[in-house]
């Protein structure tokens, strides 16, 4: 196959607001490494740690909720530790934790019987020589999913069987990992689950996944998706204003944090879990550590996944067992527009991008 010494793709120049989003037809297609593929990216998808990096939220000097400085940043404070790893991003970036594409090439150390494969990218990653312990993203600590071509290691780039198309597939990895990651974390059964910030994409993810290990689910979101989760599975809802059950969670999955954190941890038994991988609605929260030993609960921060979460998903959405939720699609080109239908939130799931254009 004849490969183009160029590429189009959106570029990130900088932390800040959509106007850092910088679409480029003059990109050099990247090369494989020894140990790499090179992946003709067929789609990706908008994710919240995407929007989150280019703002620089993950910045310490940053105190508010995600949507605050959505749409402009949270300005230079960011600069040196906004990044999803804590540490000063390179720019330019190409973003994009979620890839489902077509491998095109490999490098010296791949058998090049991987050529033709479609693969799913990991998104979250054990840098090289790393394997097993410090953690990063694909689309934040190496280029990802937002341009026609992208290199990942072999070991990170799995191969997968299903009728589903390109779109569909890309809803997959970020979201549907994290939650996995969550979920397994936290050991989750036959038991009794909230799930907050239900109706995003990790979150309605974690309702498909916590029904698949046979969980009662209550999903906190707002009335007009209620329905909605509930044709995911969930098995009730609530709506996120309403007041939270005392004692009645053996787990709590959360992706919002925030000034109801408090009601949350309440809501859990005694002896229960609460996991969470992210914090949308504000990082600081107040605990009073009397509550956590008092209660015996269990608390669990969830970013590194072992190999086995990606691999596990793959083999789920082979078997047919997980529904994908795409609220709407875009063009690559089209991606600050995609974003900002995004931080509208209105949507279930995911808003995916389309890729590949013949």
């Amino acid at each position: 196959m004849s490969l183009p010494e160029t590429m189009s793709g959106m570029v990130l120049t900088g932390h800040g607001g959509l106007d850092k989003l910088e679409w480029r037809t003059d990109l050099p297609r990247p090369d494989p490494a020894a140990d790499e593929v090179l992946i003709r990216v067929g789609a990706a998808a908008v994710n919240n740690t995407d929007i989150n990096t280019r703002t620089g939220w993950y910045s310490k000097s940053v105190r508010g909720d995600t949507g605050s400085g959505a749409a402009e940043g949270y300005g230079s404070d960011a600069d040196e530790d906004g990044s999803w790893s804590g540490a000063a991003l390179s720019f330019p970036r190409i973003q994009g934790a979620d890839c489902c594409g077509e491998i095109v090439a490999v490098g010296k150390d791949v058998s090049p019987d991987r050529i033709g494969e479609r693969v799913l990218v990991r998104p979250m990653y054990s840098p090289k020589d790393q394997l097993g312990g410090a953690t990063a993203t694909f689309g934040s600590e190496r280029d990802g999913g937002f341009a026609e071509y992208a290199t990942a290691r072999s070991h990170d780039a799995i191969a997968v069987t299903s009728d589903l198309d390109d779109i569909s597939l890309a809803s997959f990895p970020c979201a549907f990992s994290t939650a996995e990651g969550m979920i397994q974390r936290a050991g989750l059964g036959a038991e009794r689950v909230l799930i907050t910030g239900a109706s995003g994409g990790v979150g309605s993810a974690a309702i498909q996944l916590a029904k698949r290990r046979g969980a009662h689910v209550t999903a906190l979101t707002s009335g007009n998706k209620a329905e909605t989760l509930r044709s995911l599975g969930a098995d009730e809802t609530l709506d996120r204003n309403a007041p939270l059950p005392r004692g009645q969670f053996d787990l709590v999955l959360d992706l919002v944090g925030g000034p109801r954190w408090g009601n949350v941890i309440d809501s859990l038994r005694d002896g229960g879990r609460y996991a969470t991988a992210g914090a949308i609605a504000g990082p600081i929260v107040e605990l009073d550590l009397r509550t956590l030993y008092l209660r015996d609960l269990s608390f669990f921060g969830c970013t590194h996944q072992e190999d086995a979460v990606f691999t596990d998903l793959v083999s789920y959405i082979e078997a047919g067992e997980l529904r994908p939720v795409v609220a709407d699609t875009f063009a690559l080109k089209d991606l600050r527009a995609a974003q900002a239908a995004f931080l509208e939130k209105g949507h279930v799931g995911k808003v995916g991008i389309q890729v590949k254009t013949a």
